[in-house]
């Protein structure tokens, strides 16, 4: 059967032997059969978030922001690579939060880590409380009077040394690991404190650039309280009202303290009301300092839910250039998909609603679609039922050139040194006249940060390849695990964002036909590389733990037999990359 010929495979290098092939990511090496390392990858989320030097092995059940890629390892949207490893001609930069608890602070600071690491600019975020946690352990463990001011003498030399320590990690990774941009994610509540912070950089060459994140806004720091009482490392285990009424403490303890940004010596960005006006202090600002502004000024840190659906089935699945309506059975998945969204976001509300004793209404939910016809129809059910759909043409499937249409067969004979350079580096190889998933990744960058600004729950409904990219942005996958990203019909994916991290989980689509079901490649028989399909999920997720199924191996192409033994040779998997 013709297969479309987007070559979309991982390459493994044989034991004892040279290769000039990149080599797998931690993430990619996770996946391995080994119960050792499953049992490592389950414990990651405790790990990492009680010890600020651990740094875990990607999963993508829980995004990768806080571990620092392999060298050599391009960004998806990085557009070039220098000696130094720095950008931009751009020096170093030490980013230094400023703000009360609960004002965002380490949702921004994630969020802005995420962006600059898809452009490759290599930047670490140091939480000041991870430092204190791999100190004292967890909130239950801390001094009385650690957060006041008036503490005693024994508790001021414990945060000293804490302090200490955090920033000396911060000046190495700058100094002795090409850094080229550290997020120092701490309170910073005085104007001398501030002052003194950027003279103890300034003597390290380093530029300092202070982001306060203000509010009085009831209703966002009511909804951020929630949220750290959720998700924050210190209020594990704690009963919901003891954490909230400890963090409020916290909170109180810093206010009469607090000296907001007004310093005229420095540089600064102060955001109020989660965006709603940024004000910026601009004295010695550079190329990566205003991209930094561009991209707070489409930055919110409310709540909200992003979902990836993938698009029914065409009348004419292998052709590209056709655009083709949707077929009956891609009919009736737009209507099941639709029905199984409302009812799991249903679920969630009643769910809310139990644990806080009284109604809580939907946020609202708006549904982007590319602009061709089988994602545009996918979404009718939704906007008969009264749902906001906008389309987007940068959305648009990876364009697969010359292979439309084409025989895997007629690919390695028509393209044999094509092919050889796409085993080589699927991400950004492209075929004659055809994209490669970093085209893809720079065209979307509208996309992404339209999806910061977004404040909705939103749902995605596009090609497999759009949601790959999309979906590594969020939960800041490495760009050659991209590719390998399986989205299967009967999933819609959730990504539900925290202060710390995004998390992702399953909503299954009950109800639908086993030919609809397999994500790229779907009819080709060929044998998976050596660690399995890479799922969302598939990367350690806690709540299954277990990788979508391997395809039949051993069954002959071109001729030739395919070994079926991971490892043996290098594996070639021919993707669809015209299936929506």
């Amino acid at each position: 059967m013709e297969a479309v010929a987007d070559l979309r495979d991982k390459a493994e290098k044989k034991p004892g032997k040279q290769s000039g092939l990149r080599r797998s990511s931690a993430a990619y090496e996770s996946l391995k059969l080994k119960a050792p390392a499953a049992m490592d990858t389950l414990l990651t989320a405790d790990v990492a978030a009680n010890s600020s030097r651990f740094r875990r092995k990607s999963s993508t059940f829980v995004d990768a922001i806080h571990d620092m890629p392999e060298n050599g390892e391009l960004a998806p949207a990085q557009l070039y690579s220098t000696e130094s490893g720095r950008l931009f001609h751009s020096g170093r930069i030490a980013i230094a939060t400023v703000g009360l608890p609960a004002r965002g602070k380490t949702h921004l600071s994630v969020a802005l880590a995420r962006y600059l690491r898809w452009l490759g600019v290599k930047t670490r975020v140091f939480h000041l409380g991870d430092y204190r946690r791999e100190h004292v352990g967890d909130g239950k463990d801390v001094p009385d009077d650690y957060f006041f001011v008036n503490a005693s003498a024994s508790t001021v030399l414990l945060r000293q040394k804490i302090l200490k320590k955090c920033r000396d990690e911060l000046l190495h990774f700058l100094n002795h690991e090409n850094g080229q941009i550290a997020i120092y994610d701490a309170v910073n509540p005085l104007a001398t404190g501030r002052r003194s912070l950027a003279k103890e950089f300034a003597k390290h060459d380093v530029e300092t650039l202070f982001i306060e994140s203000a509010c009085d806004d009831e209703k966002i720091i009511e909804e951020n309280v929630r949220s750290v009482k959720i998700s924050s490392p210190d209020y594990i285990g704690w009963p919901s009202d003891d954490a909230v009424k400890h963090y409020l403490a916290r909170m109180s303890a810093k206010i009469p303290h607090f000296e907001t940004m007004e310093e005229t010596d420095l540089n600064y960005i102060k955001m109020i009301n989660a965006g709603e006006r940024i004000t910026v202090n601009n004295c010695t600002f550079g190329y990566i300092s205003h991209r930094i502004v561009f991209y707070l000024l489409n930055l919110h840190i409310k709540s909200r839910h992003t979902y990836f659906a993938r698009a029914g089935t065409s009348r004419e699945e292998d052709s590209y250039k056709a655009d083709a309506s949707l077929s009956e059975q891609g009919v009736e998945y737009a209507k099941k998909m639709g029905e199984a969204l409302i009812r799991h976001r249903e679920g969630e509300r009643q769910a809310l609603i139990d644990r806080r004793g009284s109604d809580v209404p939907l946020k609202m939910l708006t549904v982007w679609t590319s602009t061709r016809r089988r994602t545009v129809e996918t979404s009718q059910y939704l906007y008969e039922a009264g749902y906001r759909v906008r389309q987007r043409s940068q959305m648009s499937q990876l364009n697969p050139g010359v292979c439309e249409k084409k025989s895997e067969r007629r690919i390695r004979l028509e393209y044999p040194d094509e092919v050889i350079k796409h085993e080589a580096d699927p991400y950004h190889h492209r075929y004659p006249r055809a994209e490669s998933y970093h085209d893809l990744a720079v065209r979307l960058e509208p996309i992404i940060l339209e999806l910061e600004r977004e404040q909705n729950d939103l749902l995605i409904i596009a090609h497999e390849s759009v949601l790959r990219v999309l979906y590594g942005y969020l939960m800041a996958c490495n760009a050659t695990d991209i590719p390998t990203l399986s989205f299967p019909r009967n999933e819609i994916i959730e990504i539900i964002p925290a202060s710390y991290n995004n998390e992702a989980t399953r909503i299954t689509i009950p109800g639908l036909p086993e030919e609809m079901i397999p994500s790229s490649p779907q009819d080709i028989q060929m044998p998976a590389p050596p660690s399995g399909h890479i799922t969302p999920m598939a990367l350690g997720t806690p709540k299954t733990g277990t990788n979508s199924p391997r395809l039949t191996t051993g069954s002959p192409l071109n001729g030739v037999s395919t070994p079926s033994e991971p490892g043996e040779g290098q594996h070639l998997l021919v993707e669809r990359a015209l299936r929506d």
